[in-house]
């Protein structure tokens, strides 16, 4: 077994009669994720399952604190996946932060993607003057600052928020054990990463043929960033708000968001 096949947990899975699916979990999730979506690709594609580092099934020693303190160095962790499997060309399905690392590594070797569907993709969570993210700087620092004092209690009050459910839903309850399942300075940091990211600047560069699909209720990502990935992506792209609720909805429902993504990952955008 190959460091980068150890360290991200590497799965392939299907038969890979229509190519190759990437798929991509987002903050907080692993690739249990996506438990839903992949008994509907197994008997067509060659599906790609990975844990982003950090994550609570990988290996912590693995985690580097300034490497994963910008998104290219999980950009370069998905090259190296890629690459690691042989992978030649692929379509890439990315929930939330791995839906930008997708765009990124897009950027660099477009030629190893065919469609990037973005699930629940935000450039920029901050407010600006001119953007609307969803949070100002005093709300991430006091989600920090929780994060820092007690994991587990935040960990109990956002996974209701992020999934759009009480306690009692099994979505909630999912997500709460994947969240907790992460080393709290790991956790800190990485959410530190993604949220005070910015990349706005870079959608201009990313070519690849983009499938937008967003929650009508996202706590961290308003319908308007949709639109606002829409306007500057350099290729070609189309976005879907689905009237379903929560940052999670491939947990929360999946009734709803897995025939969407499959109409995305099976049909190209007409131009």
């Amino acid at each position: 077994m190959g460091i980068v096949e150890e360290a991200h947990n590497l799965r392939v899975v299907g038969d890979g009669k229509r190519g190759v699916i990437v798929l991509a979990h987002g903050f907080g999730t692993d690739q249990s994720v996506w438990k839903h979506l992949v008994p509907h690709l197994v008997t067509d594609y060659r599906v790609v399952l990975f844990d982003t580092m950090g994550a609570g099934p990988t290996n912590p020693d693995y985690f580097d604190f300034a490497r994963y303190a910008t998104l290219e160095g999980y950009a370069l962790d998905l090259l190296a996946i890629l690459q690691e499997i042989g992978v030649e060309s692929c379509i890439y399905v990315g929930h939330s932060v791995s839906a930008v690392i997708g765009a990124l590594a897009s950027i660099s070797r477009p030629d190893l993607f065919t469609k990037l569907v973005l699930l629940s993709a935000s450039p920029r969570y901050l407010n600006e003057v001119d953007y609307y993210g969803g949070f100002e700087q005093d709300e991430l620092d006091e989600l920090f600052e929780a994060m820092r004092s007690n994991y587990k209690a935040w960990c109990s009050g956002f996974a209701p928020l992020c999934v759009g459910g009480d306690m009692e839903s099994v979505a909630v309850q999912e997500f709460s054990r994947t969240l907790f399942n992460i080393r709290p300075d790991i956790a800190l940091s990485v959410a530190q990463t993604i949220f005070q990211s910015d990349v706005r600047s870079l959608l201009p560069l990313v070519s690849i043929p983009c499938h937008i699909v967003q929650s009508t209720k996202d706590l961290a990502v308003p319908v308007v960033v949709s639109e606002y990935l829409h306007k500057h992506l350099g290729g070609d792209s189309i976005v879907e708000v689905m009237p379903s609720e929560g940052h999670l909805p491939q947990l929360s429902s999946p009734d709803i968001v897995i025939p969407v993504l499959l109409r995305h990952i099976h049909y190209d955008i007409a131009v």
